[in-house]
């Protein structure tokens, strides 16, 4: 366990204290698969958070559900040399167990003696929680009932954008094109799983069968033959239930940040950028966990993406629409197909974008002209001024 000089200590910190630092708790970690790659980001994070302007106080999730007050040292939870990540776990990281009441946020925690201390009232949670339980709408909608403001989308735009067959609903409602696709829930495979693989056959091969409400590209197969679909929707659904059976379609591979503004109206574009994989240094045959988290070597990332000027302003004009469409807040990043024709399809909206050192998002808005600090601090800034109510 850590030591206790490692808790932070705060001066009288009643909200109606004149002059007093805005208070972020960012919380990371959780029960998703995506675990240690949200402890990876919280490094990045709590790295870059502007002490001078917030006091933070760090709360990790470990995997059984327990909340934790953890030391503020970033350091503690990057991502190892050779890839691995770290879990959290209340014997090796935790200072104490933490509690949010209902009363606007106010934050205790009780230490292993049973000491219960009042930390005072959190301003801004700051959700680092990629893939169920944190970047689905469930933390959201909790921090909602508690009154406490939060960095990012709320409830709706969190859940849709987490269910890729969601996102394509929406988005096709507001004329965004996406892949074909077939979806297969647990009924439809348990009970009829042939005319599932006979619907699949009107995709276009190679298809990508990923879960539907996961991240990381955790569970994600290409399948060049039919013969080989069954065993990738069974390796799909040890991540999900809910899978995806989606056309590939030929193209190259962009990302688009999106960052709300501070009025209505003024939703903010990065330039897009491109992720290039180098198969002789490891990449795989397609943006894949291993690529993503390990092979750096193997990946660059180029920004602005070099492209006509009418494909640039059409996926940025896209980007922002498809924002707008699932009633986005805050912070997204939208990933196209950009086609040899000039064609932009939107593969998947992710409302908690990596922070890590090897994320595209932040770097966009590095070449964008917002530097990785000033970005967590306008994220921060752009929550404090959300209304509480739900129906904001």
């Amino acid at each position: 366990m850590p030591d206790d000089a490692d808790r932070p200590e705060f001066a009288d910190d009643s909200p109606q204290r004149s002059g007093r630092k805005p208070r972020v708790a960012v919380v990371f970690g959780g029960q998703s698969g995506e675990h240690e790659i949200s402890c990876a980001t919280a490094a990045g994070v709590l790295g870059a958070i502007d002490r001078e302007r917030y006091d933070v106080i760090p709360v990790a999730i470990a995997p059984d559900g327990q909340w934790l007050l953890v030391s503020d040292q970033p350091e503690n939870y990057a991502l190892r040399p050779d890839g691995s990540g770290v879990t959290i776990s209340e014997e090796e990281h935790g200072l104490a167990r933490v509690a949010l009441s209902m009363s606007g946020g106010l934050l205790t925690v009780t230490f292993p003696d049973g000491h219960t201390q009042d930390y005072g009232q959190v301003d801004v949670v700051f959700p680092l929680l990629h893939g169920p339980g944190g970047e689905d709408g469930t933390i959201q909608g909790m921090l909602d009932l508690l009154g406490v403001r939060y960095v990012g989308c709320g409830v709706l735009a969190s859940a849709a954008a987490m269910d890729k067959q969601v996102t394509k609903i929406m988005l096709t409602a507001a004329g965004i094109p996406t892949a074909p696709y077939v979806a297969v829930n647990d009924e439809r495979w348990l009970t009829d799983r042939a005319a599932v693989l006979d619907a699949c056959q009107a995709l276009d091969y190679p298809v990508f069968v990923k879960p539907s409400r996961a991240g990381s590209s955790l569970g994600i197969t290409k399948v060049d033959r039919r013969e080989d679909l069954e065993k990738a929707i069974e390796i799909a659904r040890t991540v999900d239930p809910k899978v995806l059976v989606e056309s590939g379609i030929v193209g190259r591979e962009i990302e688009v940040a999106v960052l709300a503004g501070h009025e209505p109206g003024q939703t903010r574009v990065a330039p897009p950028g491109e992720i290039v994989m180098d198969a002789s240094q490891g990449a795989g045959e397609f943006y894949d966990y291993e690529t993503k988290y390990v092979a750096h070597d193997a990946v660059s990332m180029v920004c602005p993406a070099p492209m006509e000027n009418s494909e640039r302003d059409l996926l940025m004009r896209t980007a922002a629409r498809a924002f707008a469409a699932i009633d986005g807040e805050g912070l997204a990043r939208v990933d196209f197909f950009l086609t040899n024709q000039g064609a932009v399809i939107v593969n998947e909206i992710n409302t908690m974008p990596g922070f890590t050192p090897f994320s595209m998002y932040p770097y966009m808005w590095q070449v964008g002209g917002l530097d990785y600090s000033s970005l967590v601090s306008e994220l921060i800034d752009l929550a404090l001024e959300r209304p509480l109510s739900v129906n904001r």
